[in-house]
């Protein structure tokens, strides 16, 4: 006979997964991570949800956020250390929700996903929205990465209290 051993769901102790998806991963994706992070980490949830990033192209992988993405974290006091990766179809089946910054993405997550019901567009979760997308600030000055970090700033408690109404 052998000896109790705990037994352990890896399922049920790794953190949920929110993936944040952009074009090259090295704007508003990378923005989108650290501020929706700490918000989870604020929330108190920060070791229940795991938050990355990720693109849809393949152009910066490996790369460093944009500068100007750099700049703006750190202006508002979030870390802006990152790495950009491509997303797969792994990733997003292994993300409990896949937050997409604008339409292509979200009809390029869908039909990636297992299961596209996880997948949303990431200013659904700002009922004060005029629209449903995170513009593309790169080619612009702070002042656009300035109005993503806004954006995100402002989908992140709906983001916080979707995902914690998901948490066992």
């Amino acid at each position: 006979m052998q000896p109790d051993t705990p037994t352990t769901d890896a399922a049920a102790t790794a953190p949920f997964e929110v993936l944040v998806v952009c074009s090259g991963n090295i704007c508003r994706s990378p923005m989108g991570e650290k501020v929706l992070q700490r918000a989870f980490d604020d929330a108190g949830l920060g070791g229940a949800v795991r938050v990355t990033s990720a693109g849809t192209g393949h152009w910066h992988v490996g790369q460093g956020a944009h500068h100007p993405a750099q700049r703006v974290l750190a202006e508002a006091g979030y870390p802006n250390d990152h790495v950009a990766r491509q997303v797969d179809r792994p990733m997003v089946d292994g993300a409990g929700l896949v937050l997409a910054a604008d339409r292509g993405h979200y009809r390029a997550l869908r039909a990636m996903a297992a299961d596209p019901s996880r997948v949303q567009l990431l200013r659904s979760f700002d009922p004060d929205a005029d629209h449903d997308e995170v513009p593309d600030p790169y080619g612009y000055s702070d002042t656009a990465y300035r109005e993503v970090l806004g954006m995100l700033l402002a989908a992140a408690p709906g983001i916080v209290d979707a995902v914690r109404a998901e948490l066992p």
